[in-house]
């Protein structure tokens, strides 16, 4: 099966593509840069994701699957008005782009799998949010919401629209986990503000895994939590962590110190969270390998760095 991926050279599209073209897949990576394309070594296309259709738009057209995962990094810096928007447009753009090409083409792709994000549901405190919980209000949510908007474009009679809101994706070559650490090498690793607020989390083998099964799986569509069956709260993550490392995890990262070095971005990503569970695919039968968060931490730190 052809299989297009925008956003297929990062942390996650990078080993999901290897995997999908491993099992035999013929994959097709939509890419801005050439040094990300060669990364990959895969079929690569450049592409221009401004809310239009360019020539990549062939390549859409008789796909068996879209995966959409592009977009500016969350983290990557401080979130200045400026930076809010390149993170917004870059989103909405690069969804709004797949979307026309789907509608445009005359053999659509069965399945449009579209990035979204547990920020979806806003800050909540413990009560669990399954796929049916309302979207919040902050900057985060209003992101996810309008990203979903665009990608649900695309959807009709011959395409499907599975929108996967991811969870803290858990892997020791990127994503949050390695800056996460560096205080536990120290002996000062602990939980983050009150430690009371729940982190979703996921191993980024089941992260792979889930994005699979909902291609291969008619009956989801719409959202689609992400996410492990178990979300733990900060606390509860810093000591699991820090068994896994063999180090302490008592000393806390306060709140006003995370705000002061990230401003706005630590409250949304640090001191808040969701209780996010993934109803969808355990009512589906998806089977995870990683349920329990100590078992999937072992697997990563029993592995060579890569």
């Amino acid at each position: 099966m052809k299989i297009v991926i925008a956003g297929g050279t990062g942390f996650l599209g990078r080993p999901l593509a290897g995997s999908l073209a491993a099992d035999g897949h013929d994959v097709v990576v939509l890419t801005r840069g050439h040094d990300a394309a060669r990364a990959v070594r895969l079929r690569s296309v450049p592409w221009a994701p401004d809310g239009a259709v360019g020539a990549w738009g062939s390549e859409v057209d008789g796909a068996g699957a879209v995966i959409n995962l592009a977009g500016e990094s969350i983290a990557a810096k401080r979130w200045t008005a400026a930076q809010k928007q390149r993170i917004a447009d870059s989103r909405m753009r690069a969804t709004r782009s797949l979307a026309t090409a789907i509608r445009a083409a005359r053999t659509p792709p069965p399945v449009l799998v579209s990035g979204s994000a547990v920020g979806y549901y806003g800050p909540l405190s413990a009560q669990p949010a399954t796929e049916e919980t309302a979207p919040g209000t902050d900057f985060l949510a209003r992101v996810c919401v309008q990203w979903e908007d665009e990608a649900m474009a695309a959807a009709g009679d011959r395409t499907r629209v599975v929108r996967i809101r991811t969870g803290l994706v858990l892997e020791r070559d990127g994503g949050a986990l390695p800056q996460m650490l560096p205080p536990f090498r120290f002996g000062a690793g602990g939980p983050v503000g009150s430690g009371r607020q729940y982190w979703p989390w996921i191993h980024r083998d089941d992260w792979i895994a889930l994005v699979r099964w909902a291609i291969q799986t008619p009956v989801v569509s719409g959202p689609l939590n992400v996410t492990a069956p178990h979300p733990v709260t900060s606390a509860d993550f810093a000591r699991a962590l820090g068994r896994a490392m063999h180090r302490p995890a008592f000393m806390p990262a306060p709140a006003f110190a995370l705000r002061l070095m990230l401003g706005e971005m630590a409250d949304a990503l640090l001191l808040s969270g969701q209780n996010a569970v993934p109803a969808k695919a355990l009512r589906e039968g998806f089977q995870f390998r990683y349920s329990d968060l100590d078992e999937a931490l072992a697997a990563i730190f029993a592995r060579p760095r890569g």
